[in-house]
């Protein structure tokens, strides 16, 4: 199988290829990514030397229809990661989410219905449902995006059903709960949180720290990911959720005891805008296909704590980037001067 897959070289996607070229030796993978401040090669720089006859790096955007027609062609399946997908970042400037999520998504439709591609998995998330208060999103409920982000996700989940239900385009829709693990840009909450702590910093929680969200180890996630491609309904949107659901509070208390860290390092900040309360995915359709996950949280938690240890030379040179430091003094340094411990 011939996979087209867009922004490999962020978190999910590159934990996806390395999974589809270990899992399948049939799998050959052209990795159709800008190099945006959240890619990285290093993130499959190990790929490059064990696989390196069934994957290549293109560098392009999404948004640029020539590059896609050409990167489209002979491609058998895409699994579409490509996204601006933080939403601190869409709540400061959301005109890039506008132009990959809903631009950069169109474009590579077009290109796979003129190229007859077979398959076509566009990668969602959960926050496209918006906050729900009691019980779980199923996937033909309404869609109440809050943020930036989560609204230009909604659109383009909207644009790719447009092109099943138009065109006969055989697109499926996945939309996952939060992940963590290795490789993930450590602006988002884990990875800063693990990191900050590595240095003795604080880590900034954001109100009271009640918000919920339900966790998902990226290992599973690209299982989930793989059955869904082989096996998934024309049509379908899968939710794909994680083995752990909790509070914000509650998630620092446990990486907290799990790396011996002193409550002083917990600052509570302002809560951001729209902070949407709680996310819950229903799973019942994901799991009818059969997919079952294979690693718990504890586990799973110890893993990604252990390779953020293990893996300074890849995450520090990324926090002492511009980029990281511009928006990271933006976002949250003002707001934990004077703040007290959580």
């Amino acid at each position: 199988m011939r996979l087209l897959v867009t922004g490999g070289l962020g978190f999910i996607g590159s934990n996806f290829i390395r999974h589809m070229l270990a899992a399948d030796r049939k799998v050959s993978i052209v990795n159709l990514d800008l190099l945006t401040y959240a890619g990285n090669p290093a993130n499959l720089s190990d790929v490059v030397g064990d696989y390196g006859g069934r994957y290549r790096w293109v560098k392009g955007d999404i948004a640029d229809p020539r590059v896609v027609r050409r990167c489209m062609a002979g491609a058998d399946a895409v699994v579409h990661f490509a996204a601006e997908t933080h939403v601190d970042r869409s709540i400061l400037d959301a005109s890039a989410f506008i132009r990959s999520n809903v631009v950069g998504t169109q474009i590579l439709l077009d290109a796979a219905l003129r190229h007859k591609v077979g398959r076509f998995v566009h990668v969602s998330t959960d926050e496209v449902y918006g906050s729900v208060a009691s019980g779980w999103s199923r996937e033909d409920d309404r869609l109440e995006p809050n943020s930036p982000y989560a609204a230009s996700k909604a659109a383009s989940d909207l644009l790719v059903r447009s092109y099943v239900v138009t065109h006969g385009l055989p697109v499926v829709i996945t939309r996952a709960s939060n992940n963590f693990g290795p490789y993930q840009y450590p602006e988002k909450a884990l990875p800063l949180m693990i990191t900050n702590w590595l240095d003795g910093k604080d880590f900034p929680l954001y109100g009271n720290g009640g918000n919920v969200r339900d966790w998902l180890f990226v290992v599973d996630h690209a299982r989930a990911l793989e059955l869904v491609l082989r096996r998934g309904q024309i049509g379908e949107i899968y939710n794909i959720g994680g083995t752990h659901s909790c509070t914000n509070r509650e998630l620092v208390e446990q990486v907290r005891a799990l790396m011996g860290i002193n409550a002083r390092l917990v600052r509570r900040v302002p809560d951001r805008p729209g902070h949407d309360r709680r996310y819950a995915l229903d799973c019942f359709k994901l799991k009818k296909l059969g997919f079952k996950h294979a690693y718990g949280f504890v586990e799973a938690l110890q893993s990604t704590v252990g390779w953020y240890r293990g893996h300074e030379a890849w995450w520090r040179p990324l926090k002492k980037g511009g980029g990281y430091q511009k928006y990271y003094s933006r976002q949250y340094a003002a707001r934990l001067q004077g703040r007290t411990a959580g």
